[in-house]
């Protein structure tokens, strides 16, 4: 089993540019066999609240006709986010490419507070999906806050939990700490993604990371550098490794 994180420098509302990176690193995560990759929150556009209405994608959107292609191309499963509209609401979602040509959506349920102004939460899209019988559940960002969220993946049999987030540099070393403890607590696998760079004018704060199910921080990135992070389970040890975006 070979998982991905890309950690990204997301150009506010320049969807080509963002779309073009992300494509980027879907082909390099499949160079080193990997089986899923996944991006940090609202990864496509950019984090926005005010603008998002702009910015929004729906499940048939053309524009994401190569996320499904490369999925299947590569027989990798593929987390982006963005904001995302369905019926008269907008959701800060992630779309979920499989390898067998369909997408599944998951929707952010705990909104970060201001958030409530532009988005919507629901419960109602909170899909799962195996690799190699291993049972996956998402979070995003402010899912993570919410002991209750991390909870439920476990009671769902998950043994991964995957979160997507936008953290500051003065917000990152409490979702480590954070999920560390989670890691622990429920015996889950954690791979989280974060931006570096700048988005809605604040400094993200990197570190995406992978954290054993006993609490063990495997490998992190640092808080600067764009790139993607990979953890391989052979048996029952764990290999990392870290491509710098040059």
């Amino acid at each position: 089993m070979i998982l991905t994180a890309a950690q990204t420098k997301p150009k506010d509302g320049d969807i080509k540019a963002n779309l073009s990176d992300h494509f980027r690193f879907i082909e390099l995560a499949a160079k080193n066999g990997a089986n899923m990759i996944t991006f940090p929150e609202m990864s496509i556009t950019g984090y926005e609240r005010e603008k998002a209405y702009l910015n929004t994608f729906t499940e048939n959107d053309n524009r994401l006709i190569n996320f499904k292609e490369l999925a299947v191309k590569h027989k990798i499963i593929i987390i982006a986010g963005a904001p995302i509209k369905m019926g008269t609401n907008t959701f800060i979602g992630s779309f979920i490419f499989l390898p067998n040509d369909t997408i599944k959506i998951y929707t952010k349920q705990f909104l970060h507070e201001g958030e409530e102004e532009y988005f919507k939460s629901s419960f109602d899209y909170n899909p799962t999906f195996l690799i190699e019988n291993q049972k996956i559940s998402l979070a995003i960002c402010a899912d993570i806050d919410n002991p209750q969220h991390v909870k439920n993946a476990f009671n769902l049999g998950s043994s991964f939990y995957i979160p997507s987030i936008f953290f500051s540099l003065n917000g990152i070393p409490n979702a480590h700490k954070l999920l560390s403890n989670y890691a622990k607590k429920y015996s889950l696998n954690i791979l989280m993604s974060n931006f570096v760079n700048q988005s809605w004018n604040t400094q993200a704060g990197g570190k995406s990371a992978f954290w054993k199910n006993d609490g063990e921080l495997l490998i992190s990135m640092n808080e600067s550098d764009s790139g993607l992070l990979i953890v391989e389970k052979n048996k029952d040890k764990w290999r990392s490794n870290i491509i710098l975006d040059n």
